[in-house]
């Protein structure tokens, strides 16, 4: 009779325990599925990208180097692609950008003669950087009638910036490219810092000899012609560029600080 009662006892406190028992916590095997924003280009500007090796690969890039044979002798242009710090060496002077302000450092004596020093530092670098620059923020894009010239067509995209980007937002760039391989064949740009010029003019820059770098083309070659009535007219001169260097590393910022006897400029 113990021995049943103890029985009795054990199988009331089992039970028990088991209506206290909490039901189990339903695990969702499922991963969450994480939406990825990317910009809403153009389709003719995405192929065109994708001709050039494809804008998500660019973006991995986090340097870039050039250099510009010119008849003084060679100039050098490094800039971080993320921050845009650039800088600029010459036998006649140094231009920088350091995030904040562009800054000078003149190595000759007497005044110089060339490009105000803010705007040159990234003047070459959007022109070579193309047409991987035009997706940066702040730009508006449009169909423009395609450029004819020596009997061959090519299409337009037309690009202008949103008020307060960059120096000069009034800038405006058309794209010409290749109706068949999608490549990049002209640059139209307008300029806005040289006084006496017609700020509504295109000018014209026309690129060639595409060379492979890090999977990405970028030009060897860029030649610039004269203009008139926003269409090019005749070559004028020719710029090659050597010692291509572009990286998934940045350089390091304290590059672009100000030397000593340099000047910020306004």
């Amino acid at each position: 009779m113990k021995n049943y009662l103890i029985m009795f006892v054990l199988l009331i406190i089992a039970s028990a325990c088991k209506q206290e028992e909490k039901p189990a916590l339903k695990v969702d095997s499922s991963e969450e599925k994480v939406k990825v924003i990317t910009p809403a280009y153009p389709e003719n500007l995405t192929k065109v990208f994708n001709a050039h090796g494809g804008i998500d690969k660019w973006k991995t890039m986090k340097s870039l180097v050039f250099t510009m044979d010119k008849p003084d002798g060679p100039e050098v242009t490094s800039t971080n692609l993320d921050t845009r710090v650039a800088l600029i060496e010459s036998s006649k002077a140094n231009i920088g950008f350091d995030g904040d302000k562009a800054w000078f450092l003149n190595k000759e004596e007497g005044e110089y003669k060339g490009y105000p020093p803010k705007y040159y530092y990234n003047l070459m670098f959007y022109f070579y950087a193309m047409p991987f620059i035009l997706s940066d923020d702040g730009i508006n894009y449009a169909d423009v009638e395609p450029l004819v010239f020596e009997g061959v067509t090519y299409p337009g995209i037309q690009v202008t910036y949103n008020a307060g980007v960059g120096e000069t937002p009034e800038d405006r760039y058309v794209l010409y490219y290749n109706s068949k391989t999608y490549k990049m064949e002209w640059l139209g740009y307008t300029v806005n810092f040289v006084p006496g010029i017609d700020t509504k003019e295109l000018h014209f820059r026309k690129f060639g000899n595409w060379q492979d770098v890090n999977g990405l083309l970028l030009p060897q070659t860029i030649t610039s012609y004269g203009f008139k009535n926003d269409k090019p007219t005749e070559a004028k001169g020719t710029t090659k560029f050597t010692d291509i260097k572009l990286s998934t590393s940045s350089l390091n910022k304290n590059l672009f600080a100000k030397p000593e006897k340099g000047k910020f400029v306004k």
